[in-house]
């Protein structure tokens, strides 16, 4: 049976993540903590990796406890820490950033459902550790640069690479599973940005990767993954949905998972 080996929350919109053992599934389906932050430019748009490769050189750790941001440049030893909850500490957050960044930049918070990268599926998106292990090998690259690169929430243990392409089906059609005794449902397969091909470290992209990515996700496609939601071979995780009366609910790593038979999307 498969089970859930690995929970990522990424606090703060494109920078680096925090590994969790158990995550609320919060407003709207989304985890607690996911996106909650974001950093937007003077015009209110965001200051995320699909149009500032600059981020890639942010060094971040998030301290879920406090909401605590420790930040710095990659390649330097100056770190700062600014309370994400105190106006006052954000205010100076804002100024370093906007330093780092040239440009006024400001973090705002929404901590009803957060700022996620899909606006219209909130749920975790979900990748398998054979996936993972998989895509290394294209590339020649150790398994948690992967995990940088694509930044998927929650992790399976199945070693099958892709084996995340079972949990969805066509349009209209939603795929149940369950984590322990939580309830979601899988939709559709991740389409993917130009993030992936970057280095997450320097933000230097690595030269013919969507090209390469598309061969091999074509010579290895399995008998499952074709659906007319697969409509281009740059896709990669699962999307998910989940149902309001889960809301609420604890994931942990360890719980097993139980998948159920496709549906259609608006059956209750």
């Amino acid at each position: 049976m498969r089970e859930l080996a690995r929970i990522t929350v990424y606090p703060v919109k494109s920078l680096d993540g925090c590994t969790l053992d158990s995550a609320t599934i919060g407003a709207h389906g989304a985890l607690a903590l996911d996106r909650e932050y974001a950093i937007f430019d003077a015009d209110g748009a965001y200051v995320n990796g699909k149009a500032t490769a600059r981020i890639h050189r942010l060094d971040a750790a998030f301290d879920p406890a406090t909401h605590d941001l420790t930040v710095g440049e990659r390649g330097t030893d100056e770190r700062h820490t600014y309370c994400l909850r105190d106006e006052t500490e954000r205010a100076a957050l804002n100024e370093w950033l906007s330093d780092f960044f040239d440009e006024p930049v400001t973090v705002e918070r929404d901590a009803e459902g957060g700022y996620p990268d899909d606006t219209e599926i909130h749920g975790p998106t979900v990748i398998s550790t054979g996936t993972v292990r998989a895509v290394a090998d294209w590339f020649d690259l150790p398994p948690e640069n992967v995990r940088r690169r694509f930044r998927a929430n929650l992790e399976l243990d199945a070693t099958e690479p892709f084996w995340e392409d079972r949990l969805f089906a066509d349009h209209g059609e939603v795929v149940p599973f369950s984590i322990g005794d939580v309830t979601l449902l899988g939709v559709n397969p991740c389409q993917r940005c130009v993030v992936p091909s970057r280095d997450p470290d320097t933000g230097e992209e690595s030269e013919g990767f969507r090209e390469r990515f598309v061969r091999k996700r074509e010579a290895t496609l399995p008998a499952w993954t074709p659906s007319d939601r697969f409509d281009h071979p740059y896709r990669l995780m699962l999307n998910t949905d989940v149902p309001e009366s889960e809301w609420g609910a604890e994931l942990a790593v360890g719980e097993s998972v139980t998948v159920g038979e496709r549906r259609p999307a608006d059956a209750t």
